[in-house]
């Protein structure tokens, strides 16, 4: 094994490195193998499983495929700009960072803010979800313990080391990614006729999916799916957090983008495709999750028990990366002096301990708010955290551009970079453009709409509350928080 190697800063940051003589250095603990799961981990998830029979309902078998493969593509472009980033500067926290160098002080704060919201409002729903799934085998049991217990282990699995987290995200995901294989894999034994299927005296083949059509109900149905598997796809951009605790980042990050996105549109499409094949589209939505409904169709015995257990590991896994996400935008926060600085101490085995009890009260804030609150308040924060990881993306696209742009500028080539996006700049630009266009035609969207007009809001407080930040350090003689380089030196990138 190789010695981990600390997570170092560059030059122009060396004032921040320490806070008063404080350990703030990250551990680089994780490799390739755990990169590609930990992106996985945190796309496949409670709504592949349980929710895409809902999404098939709506838009049809063909007209979900054809969402999917439209996410799909816009997610790739959107990664292949981060790889450039990411391996020309590997930084923890790295899209804010990256706005905060590009953009501005501020839209860095405001995209460190809406990425620590999108994990945070998820963590406080996954912690409610294995509640309720324990419920299947133990109804007697109050579902709070479950939670609590879940709470509990990925908390602990977060504080022992990035290590420990890693091996365990990848432990979580490789079910999931073993569950969905095998599901294809005897989707397709069935579609071909090998495995009976009941209500079948022969091979169903592939009829399903054009039975009523291309878009059974109509286009704008389809319209509204490519908004949610947007949402769906979110999660990828893990790569990037996590860059900053990988070891050879410039090889393990474009091989995890690249390998990563290929898998992810297999076991999404993929399993569509079969469930489509195997139900009709309408009953696909209807009462419990269609891969049960495969299962059982199929005569494999306890499907809904086998299925559940799949699902809990989905929930665990998704729990993981969340609280790893939102600990390392709280810790990066720290460590550029957008919030208080000691969130950026961490202990001896590299764990910014503050920053994860941070990011875990959040969690519990966002589970709270989901019990007390859940019409209210909690409704408000889904709607944000929807939209958030769109945000993002717009943003790592600009980045990109504006990085380039100076990258060129300040004297130095394109073969310096380690790794280029390629066909840039029309990948960079139908990037920005296509993720900018998933973000306004929300509004034609009307069970959306509200999303959009209170992430409007979020997005122009987040502003406000920087400024208004900015102006109280002023007032007190407090220094404010310094911006990088804006181009990394050579020997960075």
């Amino acid at each position: 094994m190789q010695p981990a190697h600390p997570q170092t800063a560059p030059a122009s940051d060396a004032p921040r490195a320490n806070i008063k003589g404080a350990h703030t250095e990250l551990k680089r603990g994780m490799e390739s193998r755990h990169l590609q799961m930990i992106s996985l981990g945190g796309v496949i998830g409670t709504g592949l499983f349980l929710s895409s029979g809902y999404t098939i309902a709506q838009a049809g078998p063909m007209g979900t495929i054809l969402a999917y493969a439209i996410g799909a593509l816009i997610v790739y472009l959107v990664m292949l700009t981060l790889g450039e980033l990411s391996v020309a500067m590997p930084v923890t926290g790295s899209f804010h960072v990256y706005a905060q160098r590009f953009i501005g002080p501020a839209s860095g704060f405001v995209i460190a803010i809406q990425y620590w919201l999108t994990w945070t409002v998820a963590l406080g729903s996954e912690f409610t979800a294995a509640g309720l799934l324990m419920q299947r085998w133990f109804p007697d049991t109050p579902t709070w313990v479950w939670s609590a217990a879940c709470i509990v282990l990925i908390f602990l699995a977060n504080a022992l080391s990035v290590r420990f987290f890693a091996e365990a995200e990848f432990l979580f995901a490789s079910v999931k990614v073993i569950a969905i294989i095998a599901f294809i894999g005897i989707g397709l034994l069935a579609i071909f006729g090998i495995l009976p299927v009941a209500g079948y005296t022969h091979a169903p083949m592939f009829d399903n999916l054009l039975k009523d059509g291309v878009f059974p109900n109509g286009f704008m149905p389809v319209f509204a799916t490519i908004l949610t598997v947007n949402f769906a796809f979110s999660g990828t951009e893990l790569i990037g957090v996590t860059a900053g605790e990988t070891r050879d980042p410039e090889t393990a990050v474009p091989k995890a983008i690249h390998t990563t996105l290929w898998r992810l549109v297999l076991f999404f499409i993929g399993s569509i495709v079969v469930m489509c094949a195997l139900i009709p589209w309408r009953e696909a939505g209807v009462g419990e999750s269609p891969f049960v409904l495969v299962f059982n169709s199929i005569g494999i015995p306890y499907a809904a028990d086998i299925m559940n257990f799949v699902v809990l590991t989905a929930v665990l896994s998704a729990s993981n990366s969340g609280l790893y996400a939102s600990t390392r935008m709280v810790w990066s926060m720290g460590h550029e002096g957008l919030i208080p600085r000691w969130f950026a101490k961490t202990n001896r085995r590299g764990v910014p301990m503050l920053a994860l009890c941070a990011a875990m009260a959040g969690g519990l804030l966002a589970l709270l708010s989901s019990v007390i609150a859940a019409s209210t308040v909690y409704l408000v924060l889904v709607a944000l955290s929807g939209l958030s990881a769109v945000v993002v993306w717009i943003a790592i696209a600009y980045c990109q551009i504006v990085f380039r742009r100076r990258w060129i500028a300040s004297g130095h080539t394109v073969d310096e970079l380690k790794y280029r996006t390629p066909g840039y700049p029309c990948v960079s630009w139908a990037a920005f453009i296509l993720c900018t266009a998933s973000f306004v035609l929300v509004v034609f969207d009307v069970e959306q709409r509200f999303a959009l007009v209170a992430e409007i809001v979020f997005v122009i407080a987040c502003y406000a509350l920087y400024y208004v930040q900015a102006w109280w350090r002023r007032r007190h003689g407090d220094a404010e928080p310094a911006v990088t380089a804006a181009v990394p030196s050579s020997s960075e990138a």
